[in-house]
């Protein structure tokens, strides 16, 4: 949770290494685009949060999400999701109750100290050019098309990590999928902090997650990996 702008810049040399010419690069957990924003060329960023696509989609388009939501608006706004444009609600659950890293996690706040809805507001304008040319996709990661040879990056909820708000995940099923990319002609890659047996680590770091991200205090250190199959 919150680490992917840490380990961005060794993961992404490491993957592009075996990327190919015109290869397009595919992610089908993209969340808050910590890594495809930093990435050249064809890109394809889907997740089944339609609120997290539809406020990236907006952003293309010159969204400018607003800085002064009070904690009443922002519940409010959660527990009446529709009754707001699904730009408004991706942004208030990842700019405005991002506490603990999650969507829709808490409200942010701020102090005296720190104003955490702008700082917010300012990483995201400052993706927002990164991922201009970003095709998003509001898809679960098993039905998203995927072009021929393309290299896919997975960030999936950690198997050992808080629930996220999209519900249970099927570990068991996803590395199955991921089995099946490669035998299709896909390069896949997946961040966890294990794999299965016949998938490689191919890299790791500790890293300090930051779990309250309302204070700015505390973390824990976890060891990140990067995976990637290995084949039969």
């Amino acid at each position: 949770m919150g680490s992917k702008p840490k380990i961005a810049k060794y993961i992404i040399p490491i993957m592009e290494k075996e990327r190919k010419p015109n290869m397009t690069w595919v992610e089908p957990f993209v969340g808050g685009a910590n890594v495809i924003d930093k990435v050249k060329g064809k890109r394809i960023g889907g997740d089944n949060n339609k609120y997290l696509i539809a406020l990236w989609q907006a952003l293309q388009q010159g969204y400018n999400p607003s800085i002064n939501i009070s904690k009443e608006e922002a519940t409010f706004c959660r527990l009446n999701k529709d009754k707001f444009p699904d730009e408004y609600v991706g942004w208030v659950g990842i700019g405005v109750c991002s506490f603990r890293g999650k969507f829709f996690g808490g409200y942010v706040g701020g102090n005296l100290e720190r104003n955490y809805i702008l700082e917010a507001y300012k990483n995201i304008t400052r993706q927002a050019e990164k991922i201009k040319d970003v095709e998003f996709v509001y898809s679960d990661y098993k039905n998203l098309n995927i072009p021929s040879n393309s290299l896919i990056y997975c960030d999936p909820p950690y198997a050992s990590a808080t629930k996220y708000t999209t519900g249970d995940f099927n570990h068991d099923e996803f590395w199955q999928w991921c089995r099946e990319k490669h035998r299709e002609g896909h390069l896949v890659f997946v961040s966890e902090y294990n794999a299965p047996n016949d998938f490689e680590c191919i890299w790791k770091k500790n890293i300090v997650t930051t779990l309250n991200n309302s204070k700015g205090k505390g973390g824990l250190e976890r060891v990140e990996k990067l995976f990637k199959y290995k084949g039969e």
